[in-house]
C-alpha cells in the first residue's frame, strides 16, 4: 500500500530536529523547517520543501505561515522551554490540527499537554529506556513499547529453544506471548506456523505485557 503524503510544518532544527527532516524527506513526506537560526535553515534546505528563519513565539509569523494547513506540526525546540511552550500554544490557537511536542521531563510534558500539545515525545527518555532494555539483556536485539505495559521485542533465540519448533516451546499457552513474526536475513515473515525450526540464524518479534517479557527474557 503506497504511503500517503503529508504536509509537516517542523520547528526547531538542531539535532534532532535535523535528524526528524532527513527521515521525513526520505519517507516522501513535505517538510517547512523552521528556525530562528538562519544558519541551521541553512543547512536542511537540500532536503526539505521548504524553510522559514523565523521566531516562533511570534503570533504574526506563525500566522503567515498558515499552521491550520499542516497535517502535523511537530515542535523540536531544545534548551528553551518557554519558547517551546508559547510555539505549542500558538499553533493550537492558530488552528494546527495536530501537535506534537517535545519534552525532556515529565513536568514540561505536563506544561505542553495543557497548553496545546497533542501528543509528547521523550527523545532522551526514550533513548535511555531503549538503551537499557537493549544492553541489560542477552536475547534483546530491539523493542517497540506498543503502550505502558505492552511491547514488541525483536529476540536471538536463546540456547534452551534452538532445534525446537515453535508449537513445542508453546510460550503462548506458557506465558501469554505471541510471536507476531520471524526475521531471517533482514526480512520479515509473519506467517508464523507451529512447524517451524527455531535455530540461530532468526530472530523473533513478540508482543506481549512487559512485566512477562521481561521475566522470560531475564531483564
Amino acid at each position: 500500500m503506497k504511503r500517503k503524503k503529508k504536509s509537516i510544518l517542523l520547528i526547531g532544527l538542531g539535532r534532532f530536529g535535523r535528524y526528524i527532516a532527513e527521515k521525513l524527506n526520505e519517507l516522501g513526506h513535505e517538510v517547512m523547517a523552521v528556525d530562528i537560526n538562519e544558519e541551521r535553515v541553512n543547512d536542511v534546505m537540500h532536503f526539505v520543501t521548504n524553510g522559514q528563519i523565523g521566531d516562533s513565539t511570534n503570533e504574526f509569523f506563525l500566522k503567515e505561515l498558515g499552521v491550520e494547513n499542516y497535517d502535523i506540526c511537530i515542535v523540536t525546540i531544545s534548551g528553551d522551554f518557554q519558547s517551546s511552550l508559547e510555539t505549542t500554544f500558538l499553533l493550537k490557537e492558530l488552528g494546527a490540527k495536530k501537535v506534537v511536542s517535545r519534552a525532556e521531563r515529565d513536568g514540561q510534558a505536563k506544561f505542553l499537554l495543557r497548553n496545546g500539545a497533542d501528543e509528547i515525545v521523550y527523545p532522551e527518555k526514550q533513548l535511555a529506556s531503549w538503551l537499557a532494555i537493549r544492553y541489560s539483556a542477552d536475547h534483546i536485539l530491539d523493542y517497540i513499547e506498543v503502550d505502558d505495559d505492552c511491547s514488541i521485542f525483536e529476540v536471538t533465540i536463546p540456547k534452551a529453544w534452538i532445534g525446537k519448533t515453535i508449537g513445542e516451546i508453546d510460550i503462548r499457552k506458557k506465558h501469554e506471548l505471541n510471536i507476531v513474526a520471524i526475521k531471517k536475513d533482514g526480512k520479515l515473515d509473519v506467517k508464523v506456523t507451529p512447524d517451524i525450526v527455531l535455530n540461530e540464524d532468526i530472530s523473533l518479534l513478540i508482543l506481549g505485557d512487559n512485566k512477562t517479557l521481561q521475566k522470560v527474557f531475564k531483564i
